[in-house]
């Protein structure tokens, strides 16, 4: 009898270690992620998921090992640079350079991204933003240069943003993951508690994965097409009857120039108006304090 007591409290006991290890099992700490393979579907994910090293640690805090999943970086990614530039061009006629750079832009299969025109005293101005496929860039270039008019200023950067982008590449796929293992957790979540830490923590993973996607579709629109400040800069000739370096130009410059001081100079004084109107009143008080004086000496 005492062995079959015995024998029934044994299994009593295997079964209440059962279900307490189930109840820690969901009431797992947060951040643990289970450590199996997985790749994101091509449907969520058109970067190559980071090849991952299981690395063991000696031990945490409590003396028990972990497992921590470090990406590992291959060459998967091409490189990425992105250029620009800026060229400032003198031309005979505006409008007959600006047609010459439509046509250019046509074959270089470019496009202008903002427009700005300039209409001053002395010269015309017109400045585009143009953006063109990196692999027309130079040729671009080249066209500018050959033959819509003088080249005044020329300045071309490159900039090498390959493993900016491998890194965020593989920050995203590790969050990807996250957000999958987290949804995983959500569905055997065992109180409201978990469950509300188990949402929050999703949201801030998709969070931090729309700005991560929307910062790599930048640097691709950077890379695919090259950005070009051009400035199509025209100078007047002055409307005059005398040359605009001659003597004559010079000489109706000078006296403009001279009347428009004395008339600076006439608005001046009579903007000093109430001065003028306490002036007499100085001089009469300084006269009777003088007088004032004599008369006491």
């Amino acid at each position: 009898m005492k062995k079959i007591i015995f024998l029934l409290s044994g299994l009593i006991l295997i079964n209440c270690n059962k279900s307490g290890g189930e109840k820690q099992e969901v009431k797992a700490d947060l951040m643990e992620v289970i450590t199996e393979d997985k790749t994101p579907s091509s449907a969520t994910a058109p970067l190559p998921p980071p090849a991952f090293v299981s690395e063991k640690l000696s031990s945490d805090e409590n003396g028990t090992n972990k497992d921590v999943y470090t990406p590992k970086k291959t060459d998967t990614i091409s490189k990425k640079i992105i250029k620009n530039g800026d060229m400032k061009i003198q031309v005979g006629d505006i409008k007959k350079a600006q047609r010459q750079v439509n046509d250019i832009l046509k074959k270089n299969n470019a496009y202008i991204q903002k427009e700005d025109f300039q209409n001053t005293d002395m010269d015309d101005n017109l400045n585009l933003i143009i953006r063109v496929p990196h692999k027309n860039f130079d040729a671009l270039i080249s066209s500018f240069s050959d033959g819509v008019g003088s080249v005044l200023s020329k300045n071309i950067s490159s900039n090498d943003v390959t493993e900016e982008y491998t890194d965020v590449s593989i920050k995203l796929a590790n969050k990807k993951i996250y957000l999958e293992k987290y949804r995983d957790m959500l569905k055997s979540a065992a109180t409201t508690k978990d469950m509300l830490e188990i949402q929050e923590k999703i949201r801030e993973l998709e969070d931090e994965i729309d700005v991560a996607e929307g910062r790599l579709r930048f640097i691709d629109d950077r890379v695919n097409y090259s950005t070009l400040s051009l400035n199509l800069y025209k100078e007047k000739v002055r409307s005059s009857a005398t040359s605009k370096i001659g003597f004559g130009s010079r000489f109706v410059d000078s006296v403009t120039q001279g009347w428009n001081s004395f008339v600076s100079f006439m608005l001046g004084i009579v903007s000093l108006w109430p001065f003028f109107l306490i002036i007499p009143f100085i001089v009469f008080f300084w006269k009777k304090w003088k007088s004032g004086k004599k008369n006491k000496n």
